[in-house]
């Protein structure tokens, strides 16, 4: 193991005082295989397994350059021993790598991820247009960058995928579901009946009900996008940044979806074509 540990440091040094075109190449190989193993391991249970192992090297380098010889040598025989136990662990994972290996997708899987972002969209204009032609009220929250686990916390978990008929029923009168707002995070209803503070901004228009003053009241803490259906009239509307757009059309919907759930970068060489994008542009 000592000799591991020699190799790493010896091609730590490489990296920083002697890099030729054969580093670089391996440099990219190496970051590619890793960047791919955290996007394989993301969101699944082996994500927890993963930090922990990296965790554990962390502590490896650190007691060594401490001269912890007793943590070192145990720490250093854990890791040794430990790759049964890690394909134990990452099996799930392991098996789901090497089909994709098998069907050639592991470079690039964006063609998976446009065809879920297009699913999610479509499910919730249908369901948004079939609300709003019944006039049956509905307040849908898309969570941003800033968490809403808090407003999650007050109404009643669900954590379902998204789709038409979940809505639908969600905002169905007469229902349990039916008061309060319903929070979206990713492509996953979090929870429904959830309680939104009221906008306490003056000038707001007196035919406005309970649903957009909270939509609106969301809007102005957070950077979540909302959309809500008028129960009196069926008008489709979005509460962003405290301000309020109504009548929305299908195409209008598609726009403001379409902009939040633009496919992630999958593949490393995705995100580095687009990083170059992003400085011509600054030119």
């Amino acid at each position: 193991m000592e000799s591991l540990w020699q190799t790493i440091q010896t091609m730590v040094w490489n990296v920083f005082h002697r890099p030729g075109l054969s580093d670089i190449v391996d440099i990219i190989i190496v970051a590619f295989i890793i960047y791919e193993l955290i996007m394989l391991t993301r969101q699944t249970r082996g994500s927890a397994v993963l930090k922990g192992l990296v965790l554990l090297l962390v502590i490896v380098g650190v007691s060594d350059l401490l001269g912890l010889t007793a943590l070192n040598w145990l720490l250093m025989n854990i890791v040794a021993n430990g790759a049964v136990v890690l394909v134990v662990l990452f099996q799930p994972e392991l098996r789901k790598a090497l089909e994709q290996i098998g069907r050639g997708t592991v470079l690039d899987k964006s063609r998976e991820d446009k065809s879920e972002e297009a699913r999610v969209v479509d499910e919730v204009i249908r369901c948004l247009t079939n609300l709003s032609r019944r006039r049956v009220g509905a307040l849908v929250v898309f969570e941003q960058k800033t968490g809403l686990q808090d407003v999650i916390e007050t109404g009643i978990s669900i954590d379902g995928q998204i789709s038409a008929a979940l809505l639908e029923n969600i905002f169905e009168p007469n229902t349990p579901l039916h008061d309060g707002a319903v929070v979206i995070r990713g492509n996953r209803v979090m929870a429904g009946a959830c309680i939104l503070t009221l906008t306490e901004g003056a000038g707001i228009s007196h035919e406005l009900g309970t649903r957009h003053r909270a939509a609106i009241g969301i809007s102005e803490t957070t950077d979540a996008v909302v959309l809500i259906v008028s129960e009196e009239t069926g008008i489709i509307s979005t509460a962003r940044a405290g301000k309020l757009t109504r009548h929305l059309d299908t195409k209008a919907l598609r726009e403001l979806l379409g902009d939040m759930y633009q496919p992630p970068h999958t593949g490393l060489f995705s995100l580095i074509r687009e990083l170059g994008k992003g400085k011509e542009e600054s030119k």
